[in-house]
């Protein structure tokens, strides 16, 4: 069940990379405009700062949440399930306060936050199953 808890923070990752790479190198190109409602190359230029740093938050989630899990694997497993629960839970809190600041944004908290989610809850289970 472990294991599982962890391919499921692989994954929640691995999105947070890929919201990173939108958020920081792609973010004025229109299919990357389009995905986050942007309306104009101006209006994307005008955020370009405060996406292309939103981004690099993102990525450290992802990189504290893979290096618990290299932790785990390589048996430090209290260090290593630290990162993950606080990458994944961070990743969780952000995808919250996404949906309450604006409910509009349902949808984009559901995608951030559902493997966050899954990774927490079937981490856990595994953990106490350990």
């Amino acid at each position: 069940m472990l294991i599982v808890g962890l391919v499921l923070a692989a994954a929640a990752a691995a999105f947070h990379v890929f919201i990173f790479a939108l958020e920081s190198l792609k973010w004025t190109e229109p299919e990357t405009r389009k995905i986050f409602g942007v309306a104009s190359e101006a209006d994307a230029v005008t955020m370009k700062q405060l996406a292309f740093n939103q981004g690099f938050y993102n990525l450290f989630l992802a990189l504290t949440t893979l290096f618990g899990i290299g932790f785990t694997m390589f048996g430090f497993v209290t260090i290593g399930l630290t990162l993950v629960f606080a990458g994944t839970g961070m990743m969780l809190a952000a995808a919250l306060v996404l949906v309450l600041a604006d409910r509009t944004k349902a949808r984009a908290a559901a995608m951030q936050g559902t493997l966050p989610l899954l990774a927490v809850i079937v981490t856990a289970i595994g953990a106490s199953l350990a």
